[in-house]
């Protein structure tokens, strides 16, 4: 891909909190990313709630924010900086979902700032279970048997068991698990539909 010559700054916004062992991948890109970023010319800001990491570390960034990875927070670093652009893939499931509700309160528009990386499209067709089942067909590629279930949805019947529940727009699997009988599947099935920010589970 080309050097943009329309973009002088871009933020990237991190993963924040990781378990010990557990998804160093994200602060590993990010690192990189900057790093390159930087080579290449581009004023960068970092937004990260862990002081734990190397990229919130002096010199990786031009600007490093330790803000709560929330809308507010990254809102205001927004406001504060005025970068021409976002980098929400190198930070996980935490800044993706961030770049969604950033986009959807209409903040970026207002504040001139592109998404880029993924398009805000291309981030809910990864994330939305049912957009992203129907993704794969598209392609032409085999997917499990499977239903969409909704917050207000009954619970499904005639299941066979065992049943892989996975919430959408959620970190890792976090809130997902296996149902070997029914009780056990309303058990999970409820503990997904709260983990997912979105109330939907595949």
């Amino acid at each position: 891909m080309p050097r943009r010559s329309d973009l002088r700054s871009i933020c990237l916004i991190g993963s924040g909190p990781i378990v010990i062992g557990q998804a160093c991948e994200f602060d590993y890109a990010g690192c990189q990313a900057l790093k390159v970023l930087r080579e290449d010319g581009f004023r960068t800001i970092v937004v990260n709630s862990n002081p734990a990491t190397i990229m919130t570390d002096p010199g990786f960034a031009d600007a490093t924010y330790l803000e709560p990875l929330d809308l507010e927070g990254v809102a205001h670093v927004l406001e504060r900086e005025r970068p021409d652009a976002l980098l929400p893939t190198m930070g996980g499931q935490t800044a993706l979902n961030l770049a969604m509700g950033l986009a959807e309160a209409g903040i970026l528009e207002e504040l001139g700032i592109e998404l880029i990386g993924a398009s805000l499209a291309a981030i809910r067709r990864a994330e939305d279970r049912e957009l992203f089942r129907e993704a794969m067909r598209a392609a032409g590629l085999q997917v499990p048997a499977s239903r969409i279930v909704r917050r207000d949805d009954p619970v499904p019947g005639g299941l066979r068991f065992p049943v892989i529940l996975r919430p959408a727009f959620t970190l890792g699997g976090h809130g997902g698990g296996t149902a070997r009988s029914a009780a056990e599947f309303e058990h999970l099935l409820d503990q997904a539909l709260r983990e997912s920010p979105v109330g939907q589970v595949l």
